[in-house]
């Protein structure tokens, strides 16, 4: 089984908090930075705040589903996607439409596929 694109340490975390962009909706707040690399890579931060694990767990899921499923992403970028307290409330399609536009705000569409 292929291994997940993630961000997984805290300076990775940081480094994109403090130098990538943000852009942010009612689900989440997204920032983005280039990371030098040949693909892209996911980050999820979801707080207590949100909900229980169980809560988090499920929204992480749909959202590294998205990822998984949109490709049209130009490649060598870090995503960090902050789910806000809203999150909990949101649908599968929500987030992908949350996604897509956040996506289109940051200008990280490749439009040719």
């Amino acid at each position: 089984m292929k291994r997940f694109p993630s961000i997984k340490s805290n300076v990775d975390f940081q480094h994109c908090y403090r130098i990538g962009r943000s852009c942010a909706n009612s689900c989440f707040v997204m920032y983005v930075i280039d990371n030098h690399l040949s693909f892209n890579r996911l980050g999820i931060s979801c707080s207590k705040k949100v909900g229980n694990s169980v809560v988090r767990h499920g929204i992480a899921r749909k959202l590294r589903e998205i990822f998984r499923l949109h490709k049209e992403i130009v490649l060598g970028k870090d995503i960090i996607l902050v789910v806000r307290q809203k999150g909990k409330d949101c649908s599968y399609f929500d987030f992908e439409k949350a996604y897509l536009e956040l996506c289109s705000r940051h200008h990280i569409i490749d439009r040719e596929e």
